[in-house]
């Protein structure tokens, strides 16, 4: 069974769910809210910092989730690691990086285990452009451009949660310290994960015959943009639009890339683009 919400009867759980703050200190900038019980059990917790917070999700869910969201055009940059379960079109294991602006879509989590996200959003873009000063021409094109302003086209990278990102993840879950220590422990363990995260993006990867797209693959690849644009005002999720055209999510990403030069919602939010013209 899959309960699927608008996102703003999702909103209006969270709404209900306000006086459930059970956090174990009275620090204002942390918070942890039970997981709506029409939806599973667990919790999420929000831990502001300077200029940037940190989302946990830890919770397992009843039924299937599909949440349905409208385009904001906020801008965005979140680095995020799914520890467990599968979320967003995301697995355990993976990590990823979203820089631009809102597009609207269809997020799923799945039923059946426990799904355990690590978020570190940046209040604003400029702060990566901040981190990164030099050695630009390593990593991806579009990101590049991005931070040159060539392009304001939404970037999103799908990567593998490395060994050495799992130490300071585990730290930042079980964090022993409080007040402004716990604060400049959390900055830093927030900025050693983006810096291994972009570390990965600037190490060439290589490719072998499983990323080689075939033919009918490809013809799945246009199929998917077609669904893409016909549907634009109320895009599948990246799950959904890869079990309408036959392939995984996984190959439905690196063939977007491939064919189109761009990431899946990239593409999508270029054509609304140049669609209100």
């Amino acid at each position: 069974m899959i309960i699927a919400l608008s996102d703003q009867d999702y909103q209006q759980l969270w709404q209900e769910m306000l006086c459930s703050n059970i956090s174990p200190h009275t620090d204002p900038a942390d918070t942890i809210w039970k997981f709506p019980h029409q939806l599973g059990t667990g919790y999420k917790r929000t831990i502001q910092l300077r200029g940037m917070r940190i989302e946990i999700h830890n919770y397992n869910l009843h039924d299937d989730l599909s949440v349905q969201f409208q385009p904001t055009g906020a801008a965005e940059c979140e680095f995020g690691f799914q520890i467990s379960g599968t979320r967003g079109g995301m697995h355990g294991g993976q990590n990823f990086l979203i820089w631009g602006w809102e597009t609207g879509g269809t997020w799923e989590a799945l039923a059946g285990e426990q799904i355990v996200k690590v978020d570190i959003h940046l209040e604003s873009l400029s702060q990566l452009i901040d981190f990164i000063t030099s050695d630009r021409q390593q990593l991806p094109t579009q990101l590049k451009q991005l931070i040159e302003g060539v392009t304001h086209e939404t970037y999103e990278e799908i990567g593998t949660i490395a060994t050495t990102m799992q130490l300071p993840l585990e730290q930042i879950l079980h964090c022993p310290y409080h007040g402004l220590t716990r604060q400049i422990y959390l900055e830093s363990k927030c900025l050693e994960l983006i810096a291994l995260q972009l570390e990965q993006l600037a190490t060439p990867q290589k490719c072998d015959r499983s990323q080689v797209l075939k033919g009918n693959d490809i013809d799945r690849i246009h199929q998917a943009r077609e669904i893409l644009i016909c549907k634009c005002d109320r895009p599948p999720s990246l799950m959904e639009l890869a079990r309408q055209v036959g392939l995984n999510d996984y190959k439905l990403k690196l063939g977007f890339r491939q064919v189109f030069g761009t990431t899946v919602f990239g593409y999508l939010h270029t054509y609304r683009l140049e669609r209100s013209r």
